[in-house]
């Protein structure tokens, strides 16, 4: 399942692999611990899922993305954004730092901005080299399927190992009937509650999305509420405010404040640095990955 393109550069959504292999690995009750008791089963989880991402696209160049706290933007515009989600883990919590040496010693550059979410990271960096070259988003998030272009393929990590979607453009519309600029405009309806914004409340995703498909934007949708049933024309206007502000909300931004050269992040695997940071955490059965 390669891509076709001979220079990529694959944006991996650290968060999101990290936290997969958590709890794939954590369900039984079981939690890989070093010979000191330093808890190892979600970086080792994470290494199995990023080698096994980078062998299958084959990226000529490699960044990890992360959350760098949960202060952002986007909490200071609505105090209740992410508000449902609840405390990692207490053995997850001190694997946050141990991945990002994992990763530094792939030679991989670990990226974040506080006041930013990974996403607009992401989102940010992927229009900036896609002018340059193909970008792959590795993620378990749809929400990056807003920022699909004939040169950023967005790939979603399905149940288990080795199990990807890949989206282009034309897979979404297929898919969902809607481009990926409009999939913010449809956020803005229905809202998301796992990010726990509620869109207008009384409209779900078949609705929103009926919406979108006949009038194109909010915009539209707007310009033709009387033409609307009576019931979404009210709950429409009882809920302006919030309409506007989930859509700000959904939207991925890409204009955030980092710059970093696509030369920093070309993929030159250093296999005794590597192996070095594997005894390190005791990942024996990990050391036949990169002989």
């Amino acid at each position: 399942m390669k891509l076709s393109n001979q220079q990529s550069v694959m944006l991996v959504d650290g968060m999101a692999l990290l936290f997969r292999a958590y709890y794939a690995s954590s369900y039984t009750g079981y939690i890989m611990k070093t010979s000191t008791g330093i808890p190892t089963n979600a970086v080792h989880g994470f290494v199995k899922y990023f080698w096994d991402a980078v062998q299958t696209f084959q990226p000529s160049h490699v960044v990890c993305v992360w959350d760098m706290g949960a202060h952002t933007f986007r909490t200071e515009l609505y105090d209740q954004y992410k508000a449902n989600r609840v405390a990692p883990p207490e053995e997850l919590v001190p694997q946050f730092d141990l991945v990002k040496e994992v990763v530094d010693s792939f030679g991989v550059p670990n990226i974040g901005v506080h006041g930013y979410e990974a996403d607009d990271c992401i989102g940010t960096l992927a229009h900036c080299y896609s002018q340059e070259m193909n970008v792959q988003i590795l993620t378990g998030d749809h929400d990056s399927l807003q920022l699909l272009t004939d040169r950023i393929n967005v790939i979603i990590m399905k149940k288990g190992m080795s199990n990807y979607a890949v989206y282009t453009p034309q897979l979404f519309l297929e898919e969902k009937g809607i481009t990926p600029q409009q999939f913010i405009d449809l956020k803005g309806l229905m809202g998301d509650t796992s990010d726990n914004y509620p869109g207008v409340r009384g409209i779900g995703e078949k609705t929103a999305l009926k919406l979108i498909q006949e009038h194109q934007s909010i915009e539209g949708v707007l310009d033709n509420l009387s033409s609307l049933s009576a019931g979404i024309r009210k709950k429409i206007e009882e809920d302006m405010e919030m309409l506007h502000l989930s859509r700000k909300l959904a939207e991925i931004r890409c204009d955030v404040p980092l710059e970093h050269s696509l030369e920093e992040c070309l993929w030159e695997l250093d296999k005794e640095r590597v192996k070095k940071q594997f005894e390190l955490l005791e990942f024996k059965n990990l050391m036949k990955l990169i002989s």
